[in-house]
C-alpha cells in the first residue's frame, strides 16, 4: 500500500509573517530550515530535518530585495531536491521580474521567462502564484502552475462598505480583465483609465473611458509600485466627478516617492494585501492590510490532497 506523503511547509526570509500564519491554517509547524549568508554576501540554505519522500511547500514572494530572495528560493529548492523531496511545490505570493513579461523595444529580456526557467532549472515540480501581472506568464513554465487571485478577499472587503453607487475602475487597458472581476463582484459598472507609458515608472494619463460623475470609484491593480499611475488616475477620476476614490491591489510594493504621492493624493482607502511584507515607514491610516494566509493554506491543502483549486476562485 502507498503510504501518504507528509506535508511540510518552509520558508526564506522574505516573508515569514506570511508563512507563519499559513502554517497555523494548515494545522502544522513551520519546517527546520535556516538561511545564512557567508561573509562575502553568498547565501547558504540548511535543511533541519528529514523530507525524504515529503510533499514541500517552500514559501518565498520575489520581494526586495528580489535578488537575494530568487536566490533563497532557488537554493531552497536544490537543497530540497538533493534531500530526496517526492515534491517541490514553489510558493511564490509575489513574483518578481514579471512586469517584463515581452519586448517593447528591441534588445530588451524577458525576464518572467527566465525567472521561471531558473525554478525549473533548479527543480521546482510546481509553481503557486498570486495574481501575476499578466496571466500568459503561466505560459512561460513547464511544470504546473496554480494562479490564485486575490479578487475574492478585496471582493469580501468592499461589499462590507455597502457602495449604493460605485464604480470598479481599471487604471490602464491591461488590467481590465482584473477590473472587470471585480466589477461582477460588486455589481458595479466598470470604468478604464487610458494611459501611456513613456519610461518605466513614468506614466501620463490621456483619458477615463466610462462614466464616473458623482460616484464612488474603486481603482485596482496588481500591484502599486512607486503609485504615479494610482494617485495620478485617482486626480483624474475627481476631476471627473467622482465623489471619493478607493485604491485596492493585491502586490504593495510602495518603493520610492509612493508614501509622499500616497499621501497627498485624493485616495480615501488603499486596500492591500499580504503578499509582501509591510515596511513600518510606510504605513499610513488610510492603507487597510488584509491576510492572503486562509486562500494560500487552502491551496495548500488542495495540493497536496489531490483536489481541485478552482473552487478557490469562486
Amino acid at each position: 500500500m502507498e503510504l501518504e506523503r507528509e506535508l511540510k511547509i518552509y520558508t526564506g526570509t522574505a516573508n515569514r509573517l506570511l508563512a507563519e500564519e499559513v502554517a497555523s491554517y494548515v494545522g502544522i509547524n513551520l519546517g527546520l530550515g535556516e538561511v545564512k549568508q557567508f561573509s562575502d554576501g553568498e547565501t547558504s540554505v540548511n535543511i533541519g530535518e528529514s523530507v525524504r519522500g515529503a510533499d514541500v511547500f517552500i514559501i518565498q514572494p520575489l520581494c526586495n530585495p528580489v535578488n537575494d530572495n530568487l536566490m533563497e528560493l532557488l537554493i531552497y529548492i536544490d537543497a530540497m531536491k538533493r534531500a530526496s523531496a517526492a515534491r517541490i511545490n514553489a510558493v511564490i505570493p509575489y513574483y518578481g521580474y514579471a512586469r517584463q513579461d515581452r519586448k517593447m523595444r528591441a534588445r530588451e529580456p524577458i525576464t518572467a521567462k527566465l525567472v521561471a526557467d531558473l525554478l525549473t532549472t533548479a527543480g521546482a515540480d510546481r509553481a503557486i502564484c498570486m495574481d501575476l501581472h499578466a496571466g500568459q506568464i503561466q505560459g512561460f513554465f513547464n511544470i504546473p502552475v496554480d494562479h490564485l487571485l486575490g479578487i475574492p478577499i478585496i471582493a469580501k472587503y468592499f461589499k462590507q462598505k455597502n457602495i449604493s453607487n460605485g464604480v470598479v475602475v481599471s487604471p490602464d487597458l491591461g488590467g481590465v480583465t482584473r477590473a472587470r472581476g471585480l466589477a461582477e463582484r460588486l455589481h458595479m459598472p466598470l470604468a478604464i483609465i487610458d494611459k501611456r507609458r513613456p519610461r518605466p515608472n513614468v506614466s501620463e494619463i490621456m483619458n477615463v473611458i466610462g462614466d464616473v460623475k458623482g460616484r464612488e470609484a474603486i481603482l485596482i491593480d496588481d500591484l502599486i509600485d512607486t503609485a504615479g499611475t494610482i494617485t495620478q488616475g485617482a486626480l483624474k477620476l475627481v476631476r471627473m466627478g467622482a465623489v471619493s476614490v478607493y485604491a485596492c491591489c493585491t502586490h504593495p510594493v510602495l518603493s520610492g516617492p509612493a508614501k509622499r504621492r500616497l499621501s497627498n493624493s485624493p485616495i480615501k482607502e488603499l486596500v492591500v494585501t499580504n503578499t509582501i511584507p509591510f515596511n513600518n515607514h510606510m504605513r499610513m491610516d488610510k492603507i487597510k492590510i488584509l491576510s492572503v494566509a486562509s486562500l494560500i493554506g487552502d491551496a495548500i491543502l488542495s495540493i497536496h490532497k489531490e483536489l481541485s483549486v478552482s473552487k478557490l476562485f469562486e
